[in-house]
């Protein structure tokens, strides 16, 4: 058997360079936001209104402590002047009311303005991940947990509106506060209330900025942390019945738990250098503070500043002091959500494996004849799975594909399909090379029964709809009549709202199946694939189904793959297939005078069901014989 190079191998999916350098670094988080704009700027003017409206809601806080050095003022008189009242403006202490008032009603004017493009932005990166991850190939969901997956997509979503909500909300008014409190401390006064207020900042921003740069690592290990153990957690309880089975309750709980430890540790570890920052930034705001209200009591003892502005540069400083208190947990949250949203997007920049080429036209069907030509192929490139393999399923025929497992059969079908690509030869269906039309046409000519049937967490109403949403409750009904499971639907107390549980849990495998098949039947497509379609299905039952698949295969391009034989006997072409090649091909009259592998195949299992019927025969005389004994 030839062995096929490394390019016959689909190349695993790689994460695009917009979001990671030519070293494969990990972006930074400036990346991370530069990704996030065009989100935003998508609603710009929003964005421009919202910035007019912090910026007027600082000016009017800023104003209220300047009202209120001038009220302090005008109010150094002698006591019990019999003047007080009259030196008191009436339109200033209106003003300072209306200045507050207004600086709530700009903050609020913003917060409505923004809401939108906030709730928006999420909106459509979530959207976009969930198309994107369904637009990726079956290899990247086979090598990916669920669980960490999602949960990397839901702190995504959850980082977005963080991010945005401190930006807008906390940083972005705090810088520009701290903007006019310096311009305003350089217009009125010596210079060095401008140099302790910016020195004071400085040393702040900067403690800050590194002490949480440092910190970042245990925030990434108790991401990676809680993803581990969300992973463990779902997957235990996706295959719950398996737990049960082999009694390993207490295992999995251990599997759990040793990663809860390491989280704790993570976690504590976090909270400790937490600690450490939160003294560092009080420190620094404490000797600011002290400085220049020295500064400030030096002016008033010498004459050259009143009560009025001690209480003013008091005031300020305390207004920005309170907001900058908040800097470093703004800080923190800021880094955690870009951390939270790096994933999300390194899942929304991971390459498409398999894409649609430029131009792809959509697929034409005529007669929806399928020809596998000389197709090689492997999932891996030290391992051939399917060598030359050349076939042709003509329009309306029926070719089935028999074999023992592991023998290739299922991998044509996901050719087909085009969940990888082959990696020589190449597949057509009426003419047409898969690999030239869309990938959305194609699927929608094709429907499958598979062997492994998983249905929604939803009603079995739902799970036949899902064969064609827009279908009709008739025409729903109708295809569950067809798959002989309409009767088993109308005997449960909810009928076809019965909800199906996780992956179709609360189903036997047959009913499964036969929901797999009424749902390929409402599809109705050109092309039809059945993998061990009545695998998982009593005798009766199948032969009753096998009747009604043969109907449905009629006129209709059919891949058959089985893997008992008395399934495929009305075939008009089988393949017997071994280790990845076509070893046989006729009907079942010519495979059986070929007296080769498929007749050997057909006398195994015909012998096997002959043992098995007399093993039974032999079980029920025992049995009576037994009760007769013990009645004697």
């Amino acid at each position: 058997m030839r062995r096929y190079s490394t390019s016959a191998e689909p190349p695993p999916a790689q994460p695009s360079n917009s979001l990671f350098g030519k070293s494969g670094a990990p972006r930074s988080d400036w990346q991370t936001v530069r990704n996030l704009l065009p989100y935003v700027w998508h609603y710009k003017w929003r964005v421009i209104l919202a910035l007019v409206c912090l910026v007027a809601a600082k000016v009017a806080n800023l104003g209220v402590p300047v009202l209120m050095k001038k009220l302090v003022d005008n109010m150094n008189v002698p006591a019990g002047s019999a003047t007080a009242l009259l030196v008191v403006p009436a339109g200033l202490i209106v003003a300072y009311g209306v200045l507050r008032l207004s600086g709530t009603l700009f903050t609020e004017l913003r917060e409505i303005l923004f809401s939108k493009v906030t709730q928006s932005a999420v909106r459509e990166i979530a959207l976009q991940v969930f198309r994107h991850l369904h637009a990726l190939s079956l290899r990247f969901h086979l090598e990916r947990q669920t669980g960490g997956m999602s949960r990397d997509i839901e702190r995504g979503t959850r980082g977005i509106q963080s991010l945005i909500s401190y930006s807008l909300y906390s940083i972005l008014p705090t810088l520009v506060e701290m903007g006019l409190v310096m311009g305003f401390f350089i217009l009125h006064y010596d210079i060095w209330f401008a140099v302790i207020t910016g020195c004071a900042l400085a040393g702040y921003i900067v403690f800050t900025i590194v002490v949480t740069e440092w910190r970042t690592h245990f925030r990434r290990r108790m991401n990676d942390l809680d993803s581990r153990a969300n992973q463990k957690a779902i997957d235990s309880l996706l295959n719950f019945e398996t737990v049960k089975y082999f009694g390993n309750e207490e295992y999995e709980a251990g599997r759990y738990d040793e990663n809860l430890r390491k989280y704790r540790t993570a976690a504590i570890r976090s909270q400790n250098s937490l600690s450490f920052l939160n003294f560092g930034q009080q420190a620094i705001i404490a000797t600011g503070l002290i400085l220049i209200l020295w500064r400030a009591t030096v002016g008033v003892a010498a004459g050259k500043l009143t009560l009025g502005d001690l209480v003013l540069v008091n005031t300020l400083m305390i207004q920005l002091y309170v907001p900058l208190n908040f800097l470093g947990v703004i800080y923190r949250e800021i880094k955690q959500a870009t951390t939270d949203m790096d994933r999300m997007f390194v899942l929304l920049g991971t390459g498409r494996e398999i894409a649609d080429a430029p131009g792809a036209q959509p697929l034409r069907v005529s007669g929806a004849a399928v020809r596998f030509a000389h197709v090689g192929f492997g999932y891996e490139s030290n391992r051939v799975i399917l060598d030359d393999v050349d076939f042709t399923i003509g329009a309306g025929t029926t070719t089935a594909v028999v074999g023992h497992s592991g023998s290739g059969k299922s991998t044509l079908a996901r050719l087909l399909f085009r969940f990888y690509d082959v990696g020589s030869g190449g597949i057509e269906i009426d003419g047409q090379d898969i690999r030239s039309i869309t990938q959305d046409s194609l699927r929608r000519a094709i429907g499958i029964v598979p062997q492994d049937t998983v249905l929604f967490n939803d009603s079995i109403y739902y799970n036949i709809a899902y064969g064609r949403p827009d279908a009709s409750r008739e025409e729903v009904i109708e295809a569950a009549r067809a798959a002989q499971i309409d009767t088993f639907i109308r005997e449960l107390p909810q009928g076809y709202d019965t909800p199906v549980g996780e992956r179709g849990l609360k189903l036997s495998g047959g009913e499964k199946q036969r929901v797999a098949i009424a749902r390929t039947l409402l599809k109705n497509p050109p092309v039809l694939v059945f993998d061990e379609a009545t695998s998982a299905l009593d005798s009766r039952t199948e032969q009753a189904i096998q009747a009604e698949l043969m109907r449905l295969a009629q006129n209709r391009t059919t891949l058959l793959i089985a893997h008992r034989l008395s399934t495929v006997v009305h075939a008009d072409q089988i393949l017997v297939m071994d280790h990845g090649r076509i070893v046989e091909r006729g009907t079942h009259a010519e495979l059986m005078r070929l007296e080769g592998r498929y007749a050997e195949m057909w006398q195994i299992q015909a012998r096997s069901a002959a043992q098995g019927e007399v093993a039974l025969e032999d079980a029920v005389l025992a049995i009576e014989a037994g009760d007769a004994t013990q009645d004697a």
